[in-house]
């Protein structure tokens, strides 16, 4: 690696690292316990810090712009959501060799998201439904000029062109359990369904499985806003196809009114998102390798 090159920088992080940058920048909260969330995620490592908050440190340099972010645009947000998201409290700074910054935030109740609890309910599909509506409506003045001066995402089906042919070739080479050819026709079908014909909206993001927390067996929150931006709106149907069935999915759809061509399009964004992480993480993760094989094979599907 290039000196000063950081992009593949993996920092050891443990309980002793995050205890001491807690206690050196926020002494009010030193002593408090740590526990590690697992099995964590695949940019941050997580802890909840006493009862009451969580600490979120990046893995790598790809995720240390979240902190920011999210204490900048989650307040404004969260009015104007019907379901809760994290409240940003502190993002502290690189010390002990620990080179990014890092978050705490207030502590959500609830557990992940299953297909096996919410996958066939088109009830807590029409709330992820109007917890979208809610956010893409926010006010479109609100949306900045040069989202990414303002640390926000935007990107689009055709920066992933590339990757997503070569890891359907891969599959296509070394075998897999999808069909290359079907891969491809959904793939140039979602390039060329017209573009989002309104104004940029607000959109999550990441909006899967792993990013909503239930409660009393209904979504009560939405968490991991790190690829929060503005643009086509339908880079957040990917929940559809990592959470829902058949009947579920359509009671989504039908609550958010998208048209075919966003559909086409957010049927692109999830096999493209989930090619990316069943090649990353599939071989090594018996978990990541099922839930990125539904993910896949539902957006083949419709």
């Amino acid at each position: 690696m290039a000196k000063g090159n950081t992009a593949d920088v993996r920092p050891a992080i443990d309980a002793a690292l995050v205890g001491r940058l807690v206690g050196s920048q926020f002494p009010r909260w030193a002593g408090l316990a740590l526990e590690p969330l697992l099995p964590g995620g695949s940019d941050h490592v997580i802890y909840r810090l006493g009862t009451e908050l969580t600490v979120r440190i990046p893995r790598h340099a790809g995720a240390i712009g979240q902190a920011a972010k999210e204490s900048v645009w989650l307040p404004r947000l969260a009015p104007h959501l019907p379901l809760a998201v994290p409240v940003p409290v502190a993002v502290g700074e690189p010390a002990f060799g620990y080179p990014w910054p890092w978050a705490v935030s207030r502590w959500l109740d609830g557990e992940v998201a299953t297909v096996d609890a919410l996958g066939d309910s088109s009830a807590a599909a029409v709330e992820l439904a109007e917890f979208l509506t809610a956010l893409w409506g926010y006010d479109p003045g609100a949306v900045p000029a040069d989202p990414a001066g303002a640390g926000l995402s935007a990107g689009s089906l055709a920066d992933r062109d590339r990757d997503t042919r070569a890891a359907v070739a891969r599959i296509a080479r070394e075998g897999g359990p999808f069909d290359p050819a079907a891969m491809t026709e959904l793939w140039d079908a979602a390039l060329a369904a017209p573009a989002w014909p309104g104004p940029p909206v607000w959109f999550h993001g990441d909006f899967h499985t792993g990013n909503v927390l239930m409660s009393r067996g209904r979504p009560g929150a939405v968490i991991d806003f790190g690829d929060l931006g503005v643009g086509d709106p339908a880079r957040d149907l990917i929940i559809a196809f990592t959470l829902m069935s058949a009947g579920s999915r359509a009671a989504f759809r039908t609550a958010l009114g998208v048209d075919d061509a966003t559909w086409t399009r957010g049927r692109g964004w999830a096999l493209a998102t989930g090619l990316n992480a069943y090649s990353a993480y599939a071989a090594g993760n018996p978990r990541v390798a099922a839930q990125t094989t539904r993910q896949i094979t539902r957006a083949l599907t419709g």
